[in-house]
Formats: structure tokens, C-alpha cells, sequence
């Protein structure tokens, strides 16, 4: 599995072509319980080809204290959409892209990300005024900037077909394509809000080849990420990358270990990266879990068998009890895809398995809200087989969530949550920061001299709420 192109997609392998296509899936019966004890299951929303179509992307959360995210086809124009649901399921659509070769892009395959400004910023992996992908802006009212269209000279230089965006703590966005670049391997590039483009860095095979994920920043400033392919045995990396464009491998995995790398990294609270592989590991190449220090120190944590589920297209996101959750496209009870949770040492609980008309194969993976449940999307399955939204609830208390991530001193954040009307005080790791409460799910304030990387607190009338992950300060 990897980038889509309606119902098939020509992938470029290091200089080999491989061609698959994606299969539609009937609706399966349910023939036994699909969900943990504890667990509650909701399906928010199923898309009906004119609200939108196959939702490869994920979800994030917004300073409106609504989901966001975007699907890859439907709409007006079968292109895809960018849309906002309330934590009820209320669904509004954002923005319409066109058809193919439309200027301001077509075919979202990842969430955007919002800026402080509330501005959201994303990628298309087709269209644009080359069809190889943009980059855009989307206000919070509808009105889509196209800031990049990639590809402007022979040979792709700059990249093509380019995945999600990371907001840095220098203010710009840092992304990567799956192709292009000075060895059509692919490319790490940064770009301002303004539309300023550079290449950091261009994958040559052995270094890594096709990311087909964003990146993370850690809490040390540098980035993260993985490439589906290449490597020493040509099956997927792990590398570690500056904003000079000084590139790493961390890792190069050899199958028994995990192979054809989807997704983004997450840094843990105990500063370790976790990620899954799509195939490869002992079990029929289902898939793996694995975790990565910043100094190389790979471990296999799970190794997925179908049961517990198969391909692993998604990432992992910590959760407010430390534990790492995601899902599986394939595999569980019903062979449509499972959600699962995960201990930092490897134990895997399978919370949910998913049965056609509550959502069939989920490719992206979750976000935690800051009310305490999960929420994510499925490509297919739903009352009309198109994609569905869903929640997912472990009785994990609320939260507060920082965006960016990670910052300087002096530097304005937001702190997403829920229910910070009367809020009376806010650390940044202990340090004190002045504040304002702008709605219940909005407090901005500036990282405050002397903080340094940990957690963050707010104290509201309700009790005190924590950070899920440390804030990094950054010089």
C-alpha cells in the first residue's frame, strides 16, 4: 500500500515500477463482539461520495475545539475535500478541490496542520500547475492560497507528490515527497508560510528511498522520519535530519525486522521514537512495532500475526497513560482492520475490531482528544463503503495539548483543551507564564523565560490538567 491514484497507483521502487490496486471491500457481517471491556466504539459520520470519499488522511484537533481532517476523493469534483467534525459527529466541508491538474491541488492524503494564526497548511499529492502537488493554506472560512506547486523544472529537482507538513518551532513547515529530487529517490524540504521552498536534502537509495510519511520534531530540534523503501536492504529507514539538511540513517531494516515503512514516527515521554512497519517480521510479513532511540537503538516491541491484525499503514500516539495506540488496515476478528493499544515494553491489546459498517481499514491512525477519547477515519466501510469518522473511548480523563510542539522562549503557543474557562494558572515545567483564556478549548500565551523542555499545566476551576507530551524549548 502506498500512494493512491483513484483505483490504482504506479509506485517507483528505487528504479523498479510496481503497480497494485486497491480492491473494494464488501461489507462484513458481524459474527462476534468486536470491542474490549471498558471500550465504547462510536461511528460518527459515513461518507456519502458527495460529503467526500476514502479518507486516507487522519484527524487533528483545532483551536475551535472541532476535528479537521480531509478526504482523498469525493466531493464536487471527485477530487477530495478538506472538512471539520465536531466531537458529536456534526459534519461541515471546508474546502472542494477540483479535478485533476487543478491548480490548487488535488487529493489530500494527509491532515493539514494548524498554525497559531488558525490558519491550516497541507499538501495534495496530485494537481497543482505541474499535477506532481502542492502546498496550500486554508483559513479557518474556506479561502485556499496555493503556496508551491512542485515540479516547475525537468527531472522533479525539487520533489514531487509531497505527504504531510510538521509545524517547526522556527515557524516554517518541514515535509517530504515520495519522489524527485536530485536522485528521483525523494526529498526533505522546508517551506515558510510565505511559499518559500528549499531542498534540504534528496535520497539517493542507500540513504533512503520514497518517504511516503511526514516528519516529527523531537524535543532536541532536530527531525525524524522514515522512507518506505531503500536502505541497506532496500526495504525502509529510519533517519534523523537538522533544518541544515544534515541527514542520518538511524536505522536500515532487512525484513525480519519490519519492511515498507508508511508512516510517521512518534517521540514517546521517555524520548524514544515508536513506529510500525507494514510488513516484514516473523509472521507472514503482517507488520511490526518497533521503537528507536536518537542514538540508533532499535528494538522490535510486536510483531503483528493477523489475529492481532495485518499491515500496519498507521502511526502510533501516546496517550494520556502512556500506553501508544494505533490500528491495522487488514487483519483482527472480522480481517478488516483492528484498533489496538500498546505498551512502551511491547504488550498488545487489540481494543477493536472493525466489521464493514461501522468502518473497514482504517489507513491513518489516531489522535487523542483533548477530552480524553480517540478519534479517527477509515478508508472504506460505513453505510455506503466510502470511508467513516469514529471515536473510540478508554475512560481516559481530559487533557491540555500544545501546539507547536515545541518552541523558543518569548514565542507565542496555543494550549488546546477543554473546559479552560476560568483557568488560573499555567506552567511551563514549573514556570510560571502569563496567559489568556481565549474560549473553553483556547488558552494563548509565550513560552516564559526560564522554562525549559517538560510539561506543561493549566489550573482550572475543574482540577489541573497536564501536557500528553513534553514541550521542547528550543534555542
Amino acid at each position: 500500500m502506498s500512494k493512491l491514484k483513484w483505483g490504482s497507483w504506479m509506485m517507483k521502487a528505487c528504479g523498479v515500477f510496481l503497480l497494485w490496486t486497491v480492491v473494494g471491500t464488501a461489507l462484513s457481517a458481524q459474527t462476534t463482539p468486536n470491542y474490549a471491556p471498558a471500550v465504547t466504539f462510536t461511528t460518527l459520520h459515513s461518507f456519502h461520495r458527495v460529503d467526500g470519499t476514502n479518507p486516507f488522511a487522519g484527524l487533528i484537533q483545532g483551536i475551535d475545539g472541532n476535528l479537521h481532517g480531509a478526504t482523498y476523493r469525493g466531493g464536487g469534483a471527485g477530487t477530495g475535500e478538506i472538512f471539520t467534525i465536531t466531537p458529536s459527529g456534526a459534519l461541515t466541508l471546508l474546502y472542494r478541490f477540483c479535478r485533476p491538474n487543478c491548480l490548487e491541488g488535488a487529493g489530500p492524503t494527509s491532515e493539514p496542520v494548524q498554525d497559531i494564526d488558525g490558519n491550516f497548511y497541507g499538501t495534495t499529492l496530485f494537481g497543482g500547475v505541474n499535477d506532481q502537488g502542492t502546498v496550500f493554506r486554508l483559513t479557518p472560512s474556506g479561502n485556499l492560497t496555493t503556496l508551491y506547486s512542485f515540479c516547475p523544472n525537468a527531472g522533479c529537482p525539487d520533489g514531487s507528490q509531497p505527504s504531510g507538513l510538521v509545524r517547526a518551532s522556527d515557524g516554517s513547515f518541514y515535509g517530504t515527497t515520495f519522489y524527485g529530487g536530485a536522485g528521483a529517490d525523494g526529498t526533505v524540504f522546508r517551506i515558510t508560510a510565505g511559499g518559500t521552498l528549499t531542498t534540504l536534502y534528496s535520497f539517493g537509495g542507500l540513504d533512503g528511498c520514497s518517504p511516503s510519511a511526514g516528519l516529527i520534531q523531537g524535543t532536541n530540534g532536530k527531525f525524524y522520519g522514515t522512507t518506505q523503501l531503500g536502505g541497506l536492504e532496500g526495504v525502509g529507514t529510519v533517519f534523523e535530519i537538522t533544518a541544515a539538511g544534515e541527514l542520518t540513517t538511524l536505522h536500515s531494516f532487512d525484513g525480519t525486522d519490519g519492511t515498507n515503512l508508511e508512516s510517521a514516527l512518534v517521540q514517546g515521554s521517555n524520548g524514544k521514537f515508536y513506529g510500525t512497519t507494514s510488513g516484514g517480521g516473523p509472521n507472514q510479513n503482517s507488520g511490526t512495532v518497533f521503537s528507536i532511540t536518537a542514538g540508533g537503538e532499535f528494538t522490535t516491541l510486536h510483531n503483528f500475526n493477523g489475529a492481532d491484525g495485518n499491515d500496519v499503514f498507521a502511526g502510533l500516539v501516546q496517550g494520556t497513560d502512556g500506553n501508544f495506540y494505533g490500528t491495522t488496515f487488514y487483519g483482527g476478528t472480522n480481517d478488516d482492520g483492528t484498533i489496538f493499544k500498546i505498551t512502551p515494553s511491547g504488550a498488545l491489546t487489540t481494543l477493536y475490531n472493525f466489521a464493514g459498517m461501522d468502518g473497514e481499514n482504517p489507513y491513518a491512525g489516531l489522535v487523542q482528544d483533548t477530552n480524553g477519547a480517540f478519534f479517527g477515519t477509515t478508508y472504506v466501510g460505513g453505510k455506503d463503503n466510502n470511508g467513516s469518522v469514529f471515536s473510540l473511548s478508554v475512560g481516559l480523563g481530559p487533557f491540555v495539548a500544545v501546539n507547536p510542539t515545541a518552541s523558543a522562549v518569548g514565542v507565542a503557543v496555543n494550549i488546546l483543551g477543554t473546559n479552560l474557562t476560568g483557568a488560573t494558572s499555567v506552567t511551563f515545567n514549573g514556570v510560571a507564564a502569563s496567559f489568556t483564556v481565549v474560549s473553553a478549548s483556547l488558552i494563548t500565551t509565550k513560552v516564559p523565560s526560564g522554562a525549559t523542555t517538560g510539561f506543561i499545566q493549566v489550573v482550572t476551576p475543574k482540577g489541573t490538567l497536564s501536557s500528553n507530551v513534553q514541550f521542547g524549548v528550543t534555542p
